[in-house]
């Protein structure tokens, strides 16, 4: 879908209105230059803007396929591919999106194939109409427009994602336990970032190679100074949150080694109060039994304090005096 075709001459905007394809390649005979705005153009419009400017097959391929780095690709006629990757926050899913920009510069010709919603170059196109000094460089000033908006977007990318670690950070390092996934979730989201911003670098290091003796250097070296800098945020978001994730970890076993600890305590509990139990049960079995002896002969109540309570006194007698060895026993140890 066509967003917006233009044509400029002399620093401004030549007319007012729709333009068709064939018109706007027309118009690359008159000086000056087209600049042709592109919208998740299906296979057939991409087709007929190829017929009609002259471009590489190569080239309309990649402007059809999703990258991961951006990159700058040369072709026959002074024409070049420069793929850039775009990104936007989303505040309601807190989640980053991101787009891309193919964008095809010719000596006469500007033609911009956006893909996904954080792709929208309408300020990049108006703030450069208003900037005639700087239109009359040509092709260059589009891309130069182009990537100063790009750019300039991933400044709430960063802050945004900064809040989000902080958030996650400030959870883990007052000692509770962090939602692994949301780590994971983060660094996935930073990694992806690092690579739109990272390979950023040397495309734009390639395209102040080629706009030396201009007035735009400048402008290029300035857009290049801003990635600098969000390159470098980015890749210390990235190692934060490995260090967040390791710590989280760290939490997590704490945690687990306090519960195993509870529960071993738990069963020392009731295992000496099974084993306090173990002999009386057996006494209380074993008298409990109809055997003549017993019934014939425990039948007064000093036989019964004797055999009876005797046989429940002295099993508890033994296993104190066992529990007691067995305290200093380890208290012992815990000295050495």
């Amino acid at each position: 879908m066509i967003i917006d075709c233009a044509y400029y001459r002399d620093g401004h905007r030549q007319h007012v209105g729709p333009m068709s394809v064939e018109d706007a390649a027309s118009r690359c005979q008159e000086g000056g230059f087209v600049w042709l705005g592109l919208f998740e153009p299906t296979a057939a419009e991409l087709e007929q803007v190829s017929k009609s400017f002259g471009l590489h097959e190569l080239a309309v391929e990649d402007a059809q396929t999703f990258h991961l780095r951006p990159k700058v690709e040369p072709y026959e006629g002074d024409i070049r591919l420069v793929i850039l990757r775009t990104a936007r926050y989303d505040d309601e899913r807190e989640e980053v999106d991101f787009g891309e920009v193919s964008v095809f510069v010719g000596p006469a010709f500007v033609i911009t194939v956006r893909q996904g919603v954080a792709s929208e170059l309408h300020g990049a196109r108006t703030r450069l109409e208003q900037r005639p000094e700087l239109l009359e460089n040509g092709t260059n000033s589009v891309l130069w427009a182009i990537l100063d908006q790009v750019v300039d977007g991933y400044g709430p990318v960063v802050a945004e994602l900064e809040r989000d670690i902080e958030q996650v950070e400030a959870t883990v390092f007052a000692g509770s336990v962090a939602p692994t996934e949301r780590i994971y979730f983060l660094r996935r989201e930073v990694t992806d970032f690092y690579r739109a911003v990272h390979p950023l670098l040397a495309v734009l290091a390639n395209l102040e190679r080629g706009a030396r003796n201009t007035g735009l250097l400048p402008y290029f070296r300035d857009v290049h100074d801003h990635l600098v800098l969000v390159n470098e945020e980015v890749a210390a978001q990235r190692d934060l949150l490995a260090t967040v994730l390791e710590a989280n970890m760290a939490v997590i076993s704490v945690e687990q080694t306090k519960v195993s600890v509870q529960q071993n305590a738990t069963i020392e509990q009731l295992t000496i109060l099974a084993t306090v139990f173990l002999p009386l049960t057996f006494v209380t079995g074993f008298f409990g039994q109809n055997f003549g002896w017993l019934v014939d002969h425990v039948n007064k109540l000093g036989d019964f304090l004797a055999l009876g309570l005797g046989g429940l006194a002295i099993p508890c007698i033994a296993l104190f005096i066992w529990f007691r060895r067995q305290r200093g026993t380890r208290s012992a140890r815990a000295g050495i």
